[in-house]
Formats: structure tokens, C-alpha cells, sequence
């Protein structure tokens, strides 16, 4: 019995030090190729490209307006860009965006709205219906949540006047409200990494790029090349991406042009957000695993690379087996071998990414470091929500897209969540396994379960508190006015 727990103990440790080593992978790989760069090309007036600007929406009346007003903003030729306003609303939404549309519409601006009644495909067919209605040669898309510059557009498009192989291009996201609160800091921490460190190695070495599925560029070509946007996955921009890297496009990014955002402003919408992405990297792993493995012209590197990032998500399962299996080895007085703990400074690949990214793009990256505990507590905390959605993205053949609520709709209308009861058992769980583990002379594994306990019970309390504050507001909302 004591070896099968001391096994999964291994296990886990080592698994989790697999991806840790991937840190360090990519750590080389940055600061081999991190002065990599093309220079913009120039672009005459008259050589202008037509451009349609996607905005995928879904019940989203606290930003809508935001976002219209932000894309009419544009500096690029009026008569050149198309804005389509993809709209599956069935909320007030609908009639908010439908007021933008027609004032920017009577000012001259080629801008429309496209309801559908059904969300059927979710964001994916809402692509795909307006990919097949767009006029533009490029297709630029922006969440509900994004801000872009006014220059986006002249600082993207020319490079594929540059390159006609060119399919994709993704711009760096940046942070509308970075420091509201530990949650949008720890967020902050966690995009940096991805957008200042990983998508530069992907990009630079070739190593299966990826659309982050908004603040980027496509060519409409590529897309209809590549079989268009397929909605059997919650992360259609990750299997666009896949096969477009499997028909040979090309793709860039720019780590200099930033498009602002809003950041997830509850434990609540953050979980969605990341069990979404969750689900949507194993369905795409399901799909593509074997033809990314055996994909011609990729070197093992990337293969393996492309693979072992699609499937980092697993590293939330192995978190929880790793916790679950402390409370019978203190109880059995087992101890793993001395040589695992040499084994776990593969875990410090990571995190030395986090920090990187946090020097590489602001000066007063120490002070943003103070973020860097509470991700690590959430990191833990969320283990629970995305070991679900992974065994979703195995199992389930019908799904719903859940997106990611916005202002308001972020604590209203919540559904009940059963996983909030077993993230607080689980915490509790990890705080009787270290009194036992200490009262035992063990103290081993101490870091490990008391930032369990801590991750899961700020989790499963934030969870709970965003339920109360959802309550009040539709108490409020049904009480009669005065």
C-alpha cells in the first residue's frame, strides 16, 4: 500500500518536473532568438489592403459600446475597412450595439450588424458566418474586452504585403486594469509569460505558433485554406492555428504593439476563462496530437515542443494526485526518495519565466513581482475546475462554449457551482495532512500543503463571495421602487 502512494508521489513530482524542464527549453530558446525581429515595411497610400475588423459578442451590454467606439477609431483608410459586428446576444446587447452601428453607419463608416438567433457553433460559426460575408483581404478580430490602439492596423497589416505566405499575426495583449486587485495582478503575471516569453519562442523558432483568438490578423486565404473556423473545439483559435501551421502558413508576432484589455474581475469568471482554455487545449490535443507528431518539414524539437505545451494543462491533474496522496504517506510515515527533490528543481523552469517577462517589459519589474505568490495560490487553487474541464475535453462530445462574463455580468445570474464544496474540502483536506505532517516531525512536503490550503480556500471563498454579491444584486434588481 505504501508504495502505491510513495508511486504516485513519484509520478506526479516527475511529471510536473517534465514541464518545469519545457521552462527551461524555453528559456533558451528566448534568449537565442529574443533579438529576432523583422522591420516593419513601408507602405505607399495607395497600396492599402481592404480590412474587415471582426467583433465576436456574446451578452456583453457593460463593454459593447466601448468596443464599437474604439474600432471606428482606427487610423486606416474609411473606404477600405469593413466592421462587422458579430452578435448572438440575447440580451440588451443586441439593442445597445444595434445604436453604435446605425450612428457610425449614418456617418459614412461601412459597419454592420450581424444577429444570429441561434448560438449554434458558438464564437466559431460566428467567424465562419462572418468570414463568409466579409469584403476585406485580412481579417482583424477583437474580443469584447479589447481597446486597441488607433494604429493597430498600420502596425500590422504591412507585414503581409511583405510576405505573401504570411497567414497570421498576433500582437501582444496588454491590460486595461493590471493592478485592480491581487487577482487582475496575479492574471497580469501569468499573460506577461505567455505574450512576452512563449509566444516569442513559438514564433521565432517555429515551434507551432498559435492566434491567441483576438488582437491578431489573419488572411482571409489562409483561413478558407486551412478549412475555415471549425467549431468542435471551445478553442477555435488553437485549432485554426494547428492546421494553418499544417498547411504551411506562416505566422508572426509583434511584441512591440500592444492591445489593451480587461482583465477577469472575479474568481468566478477567471475559472471559467481558464477551464475553457482548459477543455479547449485537450480537445485540440485529442484531435491533433497525431498530426502534429507526424507533421512533415517539423523538426522532433517542435513536435515535441508543440505537444508537450498543448498538453500542459495536465499538469492541474497531477497537482491534485500529488495533494491527494500526502494525507496516506504521512499517515504510512513513508518518505519519497532524496534524489526527487533534485528531480524538482526542473519545477523552477516556470517561474523563472514569470520573472523574466516581468523585466523584460517594465521598469519597476520588481515592484509587479508581489503578484507573483497570489498566481502561484490561484495556480493550485484552480487545479480542481481544470482537472474537470480536462476530463470534459476527453469525454464530452456536446458542450457549451462558456465565455468569459464581463463587468457586471461577472457576478450576475451565477449558476451553482458544486466544485466550490470540493475546493473548501480539499483545503481542508491539506491544512489536517500538515498539522499531522508537523506533529510527525515531517516537514517535507509543509510548503506544498500550506499553499494548497491556502490556493483552494482563497478559491472556493472568493467563489462564495461572488454568489453572495450575485444574490444581492438580483435582490436589488426585483425590489419595488419606491
Amino acid at each position: 500500500m505504501t508504495s502505491i502512494f510513495v508511486g504516485i508521489h513519484i509520478a506526479s513530482a516527475i511529471g510536473l518536473a517534465l514541464y518545469g524542464l519545457l521552462g527551461f527549453v524555453a528559456l533558451w530558446l528566448y534568449l537565442r532568438d529574443r533579438n529576432l525581429s523583422i522591420v516593419l515595411p513601408q507602405v505607399a497610400d495607395g497600396d492599402w489592403p481592404t480590412v474587415t475588423v471582426q467583433l465576436p459578442v456574446f451578452n456583453e451590454p457593460d463593454v459593447i459600446q466601448r468596443l464599437i467606439h474604439s474600432i471606428v477609431t482606427l487610423d486606416y483608410p474609411r473606404e477600405l475597412l469593413e466592421i462587422q459586428v458579430l452578435d448572438d446576444s440575447t440580451d440588451e446587447t443586441t439593442s445597445l450595439a444595434a445604436q453604435c452601428v446605425d450612428s457610425y453607419a449614418a456617418q459614412g463608416f461601412n459597419i454592420r450588424l450581424i444577429h444570429r438567433n441561434s448560438r449554434h457553433g458558438f464564437k466559431a460559426k460566428a467567424l465562419q458566418n462572418g468570414l463568409e460575408r466579409a469584403q476585406g483581404e485580412f481579417i482583424v478580430i477583437f474580443d469584447a474586452d479589447f481597446v486597441p490602439q488607433a494604429d493597430f492596423l498600420r502596425q500590422t497589416i504591412p507585414y503581409f504585403l511583405h510576405d505573401i505566405r504570411l497567414g497570421s499575426l498576433q500582437a501582444r495583449w496588454g491590460h486595461l486594469n493590471a493592478e485592480e486587485s491581487m487577482l487582475t495582478g496575479a492574471q497580469t503575471v501569468a499573460l506577461d509569460k505567455h505574450f512576452a516569453i512563449e509566444q516569442i519562442v513559438r514564433h521565432r523558432a517555429d515551434y507551432f505558433p498559435k492566434f491567441n483568438g483576438a488582437a491578431g490578423v489573419w488572411r482571409a486565404a489562409a483561413i478558407h485554406d486551412s478549412g475555415g473556423w471549425q467549431e468542435d473545439t471551445v478553442c477555435e483559435d488553437l485549432c485554426l492555428s494547428t492546421r494553418a501551421v499544417l498547411h504551411n502558413w506562416k505566422f508572426h508576432f509583434v511584441s512591440d504593439v500592444v492591445a489593451p484589455a480587461e482583465l477577469p474581475t472575479t474568481i468566478t469568471a477567471y475559472k471559467t476563462q481558464q477551464a475553457r482554455w482548459t477543455m479547449g487545449s485537450t480537445q485540440c490535443l485529442l484531435k491533433y496530437g497525431k498530426a502534429i507528431w507526424q507533421a512533415p518539414g517539423k523538426s522532433l524539437s517542435a513536435r515535441t515542443y508543440a505537444l508537450l505545451s498543448m498538453s500542459a494543462y495536465l499538469t492541474n491533474v497531477m497537482v491534485l494526485l500529488l495533494l491527494l496522496a500526502q494525507l496516506p504517506i504521512v499517515l504510512l510515515d513513508a518518505r519519497p526518495p532524496s534524489w526527487l527533490y533534485i528531480v524538482s528543481i526542473f519545477g523552477l523552469g516556470q517561474p523563472i519565466l514569470f520573472v523574466l517577462a516581468q523585466r523584460a517589459l517594465y521598469d519597476d519589474w520588481l515592484r509587479r513581482l508581489r503578484y507573483f505568490p497570489a498566481l502561484l495560490l490561484i495556480a493550485i487553487g484552480l487545479a480542481p475546475s481544470n482537472t474537470k474541464a480536462i476530463v470534459a475535453g476527453l469525454l464530452q462530445t456536446d458542450f457549451t462554449f462558456e465565455r468569459t462574463p464581463k463587468g457586471k455580468a461577472s457576478i450576475t445570474h451565477l449558476p451553482h457551482d458544486w466544485l466550490i464544496v470540493v475546493e473548501m474540502a480539499l483545503s481542508i483536506y491539506c491544512a489536517i495532512t500538515l498539522l499531522l505532517a508537523l506533529a510527525m516531525g515531517n516537514n517535507g512536503p509543509a510548503i506544498l500543503l500550506a499553499s494548497a490550503t491556502a490556493g483552494l480556500g482563497y478559491v472556493s471563498i472568493a467563489g462564495l463571495s461572488d454568489r453572495v454579491s450575485s444574490s444581492r444584486l438580483r435582490n436589488k434588481s426585483t425590489q419595488p421602487i419606491a
